[in-house]
């Protein structure tokens, strides 16, 4: 894809690309408790990969 692209765009693929970040790691100790060993992608809500599905942006 070029550089230089609409801003529409732009921002629609920012958007998308917050959806595939893990939750923050203070978040943890605070849902589950400080005891408990969790990964922060399972508090997630949507977990999108650029091979999985493909954005319409």
């Amino acid at each position: 894809m070029g550089s230089r692209k609409p801003s529409g765009k732009k921002k629609r693929l920012a958007s998308a690309q917050k959806q595939t970040k893990w939750a923050p790691f203070w978040l943890i100790p605070k849902v589950f408790g400080t005891g408990r060993k969790v990964h922060p992608a399972r508090l997630t809500r949507k977990k999108r990969s650029w091979q999985r599905q493909k954005l319409r942006a």
